[in-house]
């Protein structure tokens, strides 16, 4: 019994109560002092419940907690304590900084439609900072809270693999050595549709046994640009990654220079080998020389595995951007991640989409009678099912998303609202204005303009091409891209993203969509739970190209360009 109090007098001697004080606090006090107030005063004998009220008080923590809380709080505002909204434990971003985002110690250029000045920083640029990507979170850097938006699709183990067949690599051996034929081949349209045409004209050499002269850019009518093959892609990776499969020549030899070349431009679309083989193999082995022009989509979508791997081989590894291109959009790309993630956006609203595809942008009566008048100028101009009322390609989702409809689907889909996009295309008909319901929702809104420093872009100003080049880089290297249209540069990145491993990419499903923008009675969290459930299948994942005869093997590469360990073990 002595022992429990012996006990239970030690227990309370040692009993003391503690709270955290501010180092500039402490420091100004000396450590008697300090003692004094921390620790809490001995429990008198039964003396004390003879004392006054006042004493008894007196000796109560709660007074003394209170005490030092006027305390800490005077000595704060006497030491000029700079206590930071942002940086308290309950902001949203406990750990941003008021320092502008850098582009390594640079100035930025200012934004030639003026979206980026609508941003908090001095450059402006956002202050509010996400996640590292040294540590991917970890460590206490998670700024943002991360949903699914940033969240990549399972790609199934599928990796990149070219293995040709026995036979391929023997045939390779006399088609490399035949020097005495040659394919001559112009390409047109923007940037994307001449990487494609590239493409084909590779293979076509192939099946004719032919060397290929390096493919003559033909200057764009509406653009106007001269830019040349070497000006828009490395030349010499292009012909060192495939100097297994084709021969490939800066121009023609001398042998051949005086011969006349034999054109050729009624290729019909979708010709088969066999059709090639037939129509041009005798042609080209008596004159020489074959010129082909016009070959958007002439060549069959659905060949031989081999030449779908040849396919791959050149869209995917040997068409690579020119190295000062490169440099480029790679810079203006790490200026994008320099605070994380971030989303690419294809706008398609120029005036010259709007007359293509037979849609209104929806604007004002002038700016709809802009676009039929434009028309009705040009029906050439019109892509495609010409019977069909605007509304019923609106209805069919063969119109571009309106900047209304492109911010309705990211808040459907989740975007933060602090998201950095970047958005690539021409100056939109009706200008920044027409923008601005997007800049209002994510005022982290941003172009090549926007990023560039000055005069960075200037040696570009009028190559469409090598333009369109930079926002193909920007966004490749994004975490999620999201086209508001079709068309070849979103075809183009689709594939290129599911090659490097299936990166996250947004199809958006306009026709399934369409009746619930047009219900204005519709409750928003009705819509966006609608929207997203439509979006579950349509985020990149992994799509056999098998399940549809025609579909572009450089837009859906599995299964002959890459294949999946964890696939070959279900089997």
């Amino acid at each position: 019994m002595a022992l429990s109090k012996n006990s239970n007098s030690n227990n309370n001697k040692k009993n003391v109560s503690y709270i955290s004080v501010p180092s500039q606090i402490i420091n100004s006090l000396s450590s008697s002092s300090l003692q004094s107030l921390l620790v809490s005063p001995k429990k008198s004998s039964s003396r004390s419940s003879n004392t006054n009220r006042f004493s008894f008080s007196y000796r109560n923590p709660r007074i003394w907690f209170f005490t030092l809380f006027l305390f800490s709080l005077f000595g704060m505002l006497k030491l000029g304590f700079n206590v930071d909204p942002i940086s308290l434990p309950f902001s949203r971003y406990p750990c941003s900084t008021n320092q502008p985002l850098s582009f390594d110690g640079e100035q930025r250029a200012e934004s030639h439609m003026g979206l980026a000045s609508k941003s908090n920083s001095s450059s402006g640029y956002s202050n509010s900072s996400e996640i590292s990507q040294s540590d991917g979170g970890k460590n206490g850097t998670l700024l943002t809270e991360e949903g699914d938006f940033w969240k990549q699709p399972d790609g199934l183990g599928f990796k990149p693999c070219l293995g040709f067949t026995s036979q391929y690599r023997k045939d390779s051996n006399s088609i490399l050595k035949n020097r005495w034929k040659y394919l001559l081949v112009v390409v047109s349209g923007g940037m994307n549709q001449q990487r494609n045409q590239i493409v084909d004209a590779v293979v076509i050499a192939r099946i004719l046994g032919a060397s290929l002269v390096v493919p003559v850019l033909q200057v764009n009518v509406i653009w106007g640009d001269e830019s040349e093959f070497a000006d828009i892609f490395d030349l010499e990776h292009f012909k060192n990654v495939l100097a297994d499969d084709v021969h490939i020549v800066s121009s023609l030899p001398s042998t051949h220079v005086m011969t006349r070349p034999v054109e050729e431009k009624r290729t019909p679309l979708h010709a088969s080998p066999q059709w090639i083989r037939a129509h041009y193999l005798k042609r080209i082995n008596r004159e020489r020389v074959l010129l082909l022009r016009g070959l958007d989509s002439r060549l069959s979508k659905d060949l031989p595995s081999d030449l779908q791997k040849l396919r791959c081989k050149v869209a995917f590894q040997a068409l690579r951007f020119s190295p000062r291109i490169l440099e480029l959009g790679n810079k203006l790309a790490s200026r994008m991640r320099n605070q994380g993630q971030y989303l690419s956006l294809h706008l398609r609203m120029e005036k010259d989409v709007w007359v293509r595809t037979g849609c209104l942008p929806g604007l004002t009566p002038e700016y709809d009678e802009i676009v039929n008048s434009e028309r009705e100028r040009h029906p050439e101009l019109l892509t495609g099912r010409s019977n069909m009322t605007y509304h019923q390609r609106k209805l069919a989702g063969l119109c571009p998303l309106t900047a209304l409809e492109v911010t309705r689907l990211h808040k459907a889909l989740e975007a933060p609202k602090d998201a950095r996009l970047y958005w690539a295309g021409g100056e939109p008909l009706g200008g920044k204005e027409v923008l601005e319901p997007l800049t209002k929702e994510f005022p982290q809104f941003y172009n090549k303009h926007d990023l560039a420093l000055p005069g960075e872009l200037e040696p570009f100003a009028k190559k469409a091409s090598v333009m369109a080049a930079i926002d193909h880089i920007v966004c490749e290297n994004s975490d999620v891209f999201i086209p508001s249209h079709g068309g070849n540069m979103g075809h183009a990145l689709q594939g290129q993203r599911a090659y490097a491993g299936h990166k996250k990419y947004i199809t958006p499903n306009k026709r399934q969509m369409l009746p619930y923008f047009m219900n204005s009675s519709l409750p928003e969290s009705d819509f966006n739970r609608i929207v997203k459930d439509l979006h579950r299948e349509s985020l990149g994942q992994p799509e056999l190209r098998m399940s549809k005869a025609g579909k572009d093997v450089t837009k859906h590469p599995v299964p002959e360009c890459m294949c999946s360990d964890r696939q070959q073990q279900q089997r």
